[in-house]
């Protein structure tokens, strides 16, 4: 199973980290982690100091948060691996997986014992297969082979580790099928637990875990770490322990965990893992409700007709509690009998009635498209065929509403549909108080872990009827200015009155106190406005028409954007060359026509790159010039550091060190050829010991991965400057070849929403892509100098590794110009801006040389500037207006 980019990247953090704290120590390497300011950006509000354990102060703990739907347990897979290789070092970890209930505890039992399911096999491709999965309720079944040669991952709940629980309790007893666990632990072991009389030490399985001291991993627990006590901490003892969450912090706001990484809900839009936005559709009556949703699910199945792939759209029905009025079965029978639903279509899934136990859902024989719950479906179920959540209750007192709605989130197969309708979920609600519904979806989708800006932003609310279900495209434009107004009385005359008006885009709303709203979806034109008038009293009429007035003033105060405009904003690309055809460039493209051996580069290492010194208690590995030491639990340990061990050979190693570096762009011969050239060099020349080399082989694959990286670096380095940069290249900008910015892009990017109103921006002061840092921070303050320049038309944020903005090729991959921007006279501006923060190194350089070929490539056309705070006294308005050369206009 592919990854997608975030979850990729979230990976990759952990390990920096990681390998960090394997050298600096766990607060070290956390707090050096925020220091990227991209990283600063993602964490904001979560960031914060290091909370180590009370007991466990050198254990890791930290927490990678992840909205609901973000494939947080996939991301625990894959995590073991990377725990092993980077901190634990040890071949067959043993994982503790805590979950937060027993539903979900069975179900991840199953998924990860299930070889042909994705957990599973990303376990199985790091482990080569080796791989035991055990019920905590099970833990008597682990025999010591079990422990020796795979990866063992028990699954619990936080409950198991509590003495006051049933099962906690058989965690801690003595049980006599563990002996053989034991049989060579000396008594005098520290921090295990003893018999009560002296009777040796206790066969727990709580003793089996602090012996083994096993990584934990915490899935969606909140505070379940922080909530053991002290003592149950120390007695797990494990050995890292890495959490997953959507909500990081209480009910207060205060902040649990210690987070390393956080995900938006964009990205996971972006990558089609949910569907968003939601659209919000307010009926007066639950009946109401219950008709829209079938609506709208009987439009969706029609449009599904059309896809790639089979889908069939599902309604989930959340009913009341049986002391309430609209019941599973009252709902079942409103459907049946008033909405001519077949019951067949129909399923129930409470704790009473489990009708879908045993169904697949997915299966195109399977008839079932309404599904009516109260709360059963919020652990564990799962299906990405739900479209349309129906609630028959107020849904701002509905409890459960958060974990229901993410089941329709859920993107059928995890890719982007071809109708713009698939690609969303649907909310019905029965909510007399117009509007009030809105909010309270975007606290549930707060509370599912998405910021409160995405929250708002991922809730359209359906203000017309179900007719607009006809123009699917229409749902992906940006929704139109709306008029509201309200009428202080003269209910229920004023509302029939103006709803008689009949007029397409005005919705009329009546409120328990008397009062009348009436919402206009656009401009209100003076037919319109006399209509209404009309048709309401005359004491409210001169309210009305100021307020008709100042939203139409408002209306000339937002002009349309220059691409709303039909305005055209065309870059030049960087064309190259490649084996004669002209082609984008691209270093990865460069580097598949490129012919390069591992064996041109040598594989020594020196002192300064690897040592590994002995001392009374405990060897010492140095790697870069960091020391990082190994303790001895025992004098036998020690002295075995250079004696012979059984299959501790240097082809062991080899063979081991060849599937930690393997690489697809690296021929496996030249790689084993290449790893015993340098383990036989360790060995002879340099007198290391095998048997010291296989206790720091995995600081050594370290190493060698490092090593690798380079060699990788050295060669598209050679590349990039000969299709560049060498007298032979062939080097082309052209409007030929040419990248476009379009008035749909980055909608589904998070947005600037400071005070200032940009006047130029292409798409518009509204649709300004967020700026990197803080929110008042020098990337805005450059902003606002290119939005003031003289000659300027309009320009861009070009928001950095999105794949529709523009970029230009670099050594490691591509580089994104922070600004992009279009003069009067034709020209083009391309501006990065250079932060105090960012000391001038090599990355800046290359960015510079790139940026400066670019623009002479282009036959004056195009402009290129590295922008910065402060140059010879020269503030960056000054810089851009001198590459320009306009200084008035």
């Amino acid at each position: 199973m592919k990854l997608k980019e975030y979850q990729s990247e979230t990976l990759a953090v952990l390990r920096r980290f990681f390998e960090e704290a394997r050298v600096a120590g766990p607060r070290n390497a956390y707090e050096a982690i925020p220091r990227a300011p991209e990283q600063a950006g993602r964490l904001g509000r979560y960031a914060g100091a290091y909370t180590s354990l009370d007991r466990l102060p050198e254990v890791p703990y930290i927490c990678l948060r992840l909205p609901t739907g973000g494939g947080k347990t996939i991301l625990a897979a894959h995590a073991v691996a990377i725990a092993r290789d980077a901190w634990i070092e040890k071949d067959h970890p043993l994982v503790l997986w805590l979950v937060p209930s027993n539903t979900i505890r069975i179900q991840t039992v199953q998924a990860l014992k299930n070889t042909r399911h994705p957990y599973r096999q990303a376990l199985d491709e790091s482990f080569s297969g080796r791989v035991r999965v055990f019920d905590i309720t099970d833990f008597s079944h682990v025999r010591p082979p079990d422990l020796r040669d795979h990866c063992c991952i028990v699954v619990g709940t936080i409950q198991t580790l509590r003495v006051t629980n049933t099962e906690g309790r058989k965690v801690y007893a003595h049980n006599e099928n563990l002996e053989p666990h034991f049989a060579s632990v000396p008594e005098t072991a520290p921090g295990l637990e003893k018999l009560q009389g002296g009777g040796g030490i206790k066969l727990s399985f709580a003793n089996l875990l602090h012996l083994h001291r096993p990584l934990m991993i915490v899935d969606e627990a909140h505070n379940a770490v922080t909530g053991l006590t002290r003592e149950m901490q120390a007695r797990v003892n494990p050995c890292a322990i890495v959490e997953f969450t959507a909500t990081p912090r209480d009910r207060k706001g205060r902040r649990l965990n210690n987070i390393l990484h956080s995900v938006s809900a964009r990205e996971l839009k972006t990558e089609a893992m949910i569907k968003l936005p939601i659209q919000l559709s307010e009926h007066d009556t639950w009946q109401g409700a219950v008709s829209g949703a079938i609506a709208a699910r009987a439009a969706l199945a029609r449009s599904a007709r059309d896809d790639a792939d089979y889908i069939r759209p599902l309604v989930l029905f959340q009913a009341q509690p049986k002391n309430q009025e609209v019941t599973v079965d009252a709902l079942k029978t409103h459907l049946v009998e008033v909405e001519g639903v077949a019951p067949a279509r129909i399923a129930v899934a409470t704790g009473d009635q489990r009708e879908l136990d045993g169904i697949d859902l997915f299966d195109r024989a399977c008839a079932i498209e309404h599904v009516i719950t109260i709360e059963a479906l919020k652990e564990g179920w799962d299906c990405s065929f739900a479209y349309v959540f129906c609630s028959v209750a107020r849904i701002r007192s509905a409890v459960d509403v958060e974990q229901l709605l993410g089941r329709v989130l859920r993107m059928p197969y995890a890719a982007r549909r071809r109708l713009p309708d698939l690609n969303r979920a649907y909310a019905f609600v029965s909510e007399p108080s117009f509007g009030a519904s809105a909010q309270a979806l975007a606290d549930k989708l707060v509370a599912m872990g998405f910021e409160e800006d995405e929250a708002h932003e991922s809730i359209e609310l359906e203000e017309l009827d179900l007719g607009g279900w006809g123009d699917p495209t229409d749902r992906d434009k940006e929704a139109a200015p709306s008029f509201r107004h309200t009428f202080a009385g003269g209910a229920p005359e004023v509302a029939a009155a103006l709803e008689a008006l009949g007029r397409s885009g005005v919705t009329v709303h009546e409120f328990d106190d008397g009062a009348v709203e009436v919402v206009v979806v656009g401009r209100v034109g003076s037919d319109l406005e006399e209509a209404i008038l009309e048709a309401v009293p005359e004491s409210e009429r001169p309210d009305f028409a100021k307020a008709v007035a100042k939203h139409r003033i408002n209306l000339r105060d937002q002009p349309a954007s220059p691409a709303d405009q039909g305005e055209e904003l065309r870059v030049p690309r960087l064309m190259s060359a490649v084996q004669g055809k002209l082609e984008l460039a691209d270093t990865d493209l460069f580097m598949e026509s490129h012919e390069w051996s591992l064996l041109d580069h040598s594989p020594r290492m020196d002192g300064s790159e690897l040592a590994i010194r002995e001392t009374a208690r405990s060897f010492e590995i140095d790697l870069d010039g960091n020391r990082i030491a190994y303790q001895f639990a025992s004098e036998e340990e020690q002295l075995a550091l250079n004696v012979e061990v059984e299959g501790w050979t240097p082809e062991a190693l080899v063979r081991w060190l060849d599937r930690q570096g393997r690489d697809a762009d690296i021929r496996q011969g030249e790689l084993i050829r290449w790893l015993r050239d340098l383990v036989g060099h360790l060995i002879g020349a340099r007198k290391i010991h095998v048997s010291a080399l296989m206790r720091g082989k995995f600081l050594l694959a370290r190493k060698i991965r490092d090593k690798l990286a380079v060699i990788r670096r050295a060669e598209r380095e050679a590349i990039y400057q000969r299709c560049l940069f060498a007298p032979a290249a062939r080097v082309e900008v052209s409007f030929d070849h040419a990248f476009e910015f379009h008035k749909d892009m980055y909608r589904d990017r998070r947005r600037y929403r400071g005070r200032w109103r940009p006047r130029r921006h292409f798409l518009g002061a509204d649709r300004v892509p967020v700026f990197d840092g803080v929110e008042d921070g020098e990337e805005l303050r450059c902003a606002q100098a290119i939005d003031s320049l003289p000659g300027l038309r309009y320009w861009i944020r070009n928001v950095a590794r999105d794949p529709a903005s523009f970029s230009l090729p670099v050594v490691a991959g591509r580089f994104y110009p922070d600004f992009v921007a279009r003069l009067d006279d034709g020209r083009l501006l391309v501006v990065e801006y250079k932060g105090a923060h960012i000391a001038e190194g090599a990355d800046t350089a290359e960015k510079r040389t790139i940026g400066e070929l670019w623009e002479r490539e282009s036959a004056g056309t195009c402009l290129f500037v590295m922008a910065e705070k402060d140059v010879g006294g020269k503030d960056a308005r000054r810089q851009l207006m001198e590459k320009t050369g306009i200084w008035y206009g």
